[in-house]
C-alpha cells in the first residue's frame, strides 16, 4: 500500500473514531437525561403494582396505561441492565410520587422498596368485627368475603378449626397486591406462636387442659376488662371458679351467644335463656373463644394472680376498674357501692346514702343485679 493510500485509510478511520465519539457522547447525554429526568404524568399518591411474573415490558405498559411517560423501551432496557435491575424486579407496590425518575423507580423495584400499608386487629374484636374491618380496606384484594367460616379456615390451611379468636391483635404490614387472606394468614400464624408461648410458660397447676381452653379463657378475660393490670386478677378469679366447679357467670359470653340479636342491653331473660355460650346456665368454659385475645390476656391466663376473690363488679367510678370480693356478702356491698355511683351519674348528683338501691335494681330488668349464691355464685352480677 502506498504512503498516500495509507494516509487516506488512516484519515478514514480517524473520522470513524471521531464520529463514534460524537455519537457516543450524544447517546450518553441522552441516556443521562432520561435516567435522571422526572417521569411525566405523575400525580400525588399514585403507585405501581408489580405482580409475580411481570417483566420490564409489562411494567412499562402499566406505566403507560396509568398515564406515565418518559423514555422509550430501548432506554429503559439499557438503564435496567446498567443498574442490575433487568430480570430482578420484585413483586410489590411502588410509589410514583411527582419527581420520581426512571433511575429511582428501577432501583426501588430492584431492591424491593415497596409501599407498606398497615392493618390493626383490635384486642377484643370478634370475627364479625374483623371481617367488616378487612372489607373496608380497598387496597386489599377481597378474597375472604366470599368464603364462609369453614372455607376461610380451609383457605388458611386450618381445615375444621373454628375461626373465632384465632387472629392475634396487633398491627400487620401489607403491600399492594396482597389480599385479605394474606393478612389473615399472618395474624393466624402470629396467634399460633403467641398461644404456644403462653402454653409453654403456663403455671403447671393450671386447671386448663389444652391450648384451646387457654384461648377460650383468654378471650373472656379480654372482654371483661380493658385494664391490663386487672387481667391476672380476673384470670385468677375464673381459674378458682373452674376448680370449684362454679359457673363462670360472665356477661360477655352471654352477649356472644345472642349474636346479632344483642341490642346493647343484656336483660334477665337473656341470662336465663340457655345457649351453648350462657355461662349462667352452664358450667365450665363455652365451646369456643368469644373474641380475639391479645398477648396480655394470654399471659394473664397462663400465669393468673393468686388470691381468694371469687366475685367482681365494676367500680362505677369512671376508671373502668373493678371491685373484687372473696365472699358473696362482700360482693353485695360492692354491688351496692357500684349502684350508688351508677345512679348518681345518671342523675348528675352525688350518691344518696341509705337508699335501698340494691332492691330497686333487682326489680329493674335491665339494671345490673347480683344473682343468688346458690346453686352458682356470680362474678359480675
Amino acid at each position: 500500500m502506498s504512503r498516500k493510500t495509507k494516509r487516506r485509510v488512516g484519515g478514514f478511520f480517524l473520522l470513524l473514531v471521531l464520529a463514534a465519539v460524537v455519537a457516543g457522547g450524544w447517546l450518553f447525554q441522552r441516556y443521562v437525561r432520561f435516567a435522571d429526568a422526572p417521569l411525566s404524568g405523575l400525580q400525588a399518591g399514585q403507585s405501581l403494582i408489580v405482580e409475580r411474573g411481570d417483566s420490564l415490558p409489562v411494567v412499562l405498559r402499566k406505566l403507560r396505561e396509568a398515564g406515565v411517560s418518559g423514555g422509550d423501551a430501548l432506554e429503559w432496557r439499557a438503564l435496567a441492565k446498567h443498574l442490575g435491575a433487568a430480570g430482578r424486579l420484585q413483586v410489590g407496590e411502588y410509589a410514583l410520587e411527582p419527581g420520581t425518575t426512571p433511575r429511582e423507580l428501577l432501583i426501588a423495584m430492584r431492591d424491593g422498596r415497596v409501599v407498606s400499608h398497615r392493618f390493626t386487629v383490635i384486642e377484643g374484636w370478634n370475627l364479625r368485627d374483623l371481617r367488616a374491618a378487612l372489607a373496608r380496606k380497598q387496597d386489599l384484594k377481597q378474597e375472604a368475603a366470599k368464603l364462609d367460616d369453614a372455607a376461610l379456615m380451609k383457605a388458611l390451611g386450618r381445615p375444621g378449626q373454628h375461626p373465632e379468636g384465632r387472629f392475634l391483635p396487633e398491627t400487620y404490614l401489607y403491600t399492594g397486591g396482597d389480599s385479605d387472606l394474606d393478612v389473615l394468614k399472618r395474624a393466624c400464624d402470629a396467634m399460633d406462636k403467641a398461644l404456644d408461648a403462653a402454653w409453654e410458660g403456663r403455671d403447671k397447676n393450671s386447671v386448663l387442659k389444652s391450648r384451646e381452653e387457654m384461648l377460650i379463657l383468654a378471650s373472656i378475660v379480654e372482654k371483661e376488662t380493658g385494664i391490663a393490670s386487672e387481667r391476672p386478677q380476673i384470670a385468677g378469679l375464673f381459674e378458682r371458679r373452674l376448680k370449684l366447679g362454679m359457673k363462670l357467670e360472665t356477661d360477655p359470653t352471654v352477649i356472644y351467644g345472642l349474636g346479632a340479636g344483642y341490642d346493647g342491653n343484656i336483660r334477665k331473660r337473656d341470662l336465663q335463656t340457655d345457649t351453648p355460650y350462657n355461662t349462667y346456665t352452664r358450667t365450665g368454659l363455652p365451646p369456643t373463644p368469644i373474641a380475639m385475645p391479645g398477648a396480655g390476656a394470654l399471659k394473664a391466663v397462663a400465669n393468673p394472680a393468686p388470691g381468694d376473690a371469687l366475685f367482681f363488679v365494676a367500680s362505677g367510678d369512671g376508671s373502668g376498674s373493678s371491685l373484687f370480693a372473696a365472699t358473696y356478702a362482700q360482693h353485695q356491698a360492692n354491688v351496692r357501692l357500684y349502684l350508688q355511683r351508677y345512679r348518681a351519674q345518671r342523675r348528675g348528683g352525688q350518691p344518696e346514702e341509705g337508699k335501698a338501691v340494691l332492691e330497686e335494681a333487682q326489680e329493674a330488668e335491665t339494671a345490673p343485679t347480683p344473682t343468688p349464691p346458690t346453686p352458682a355464685q356470680s362474678t359480675r352480677r
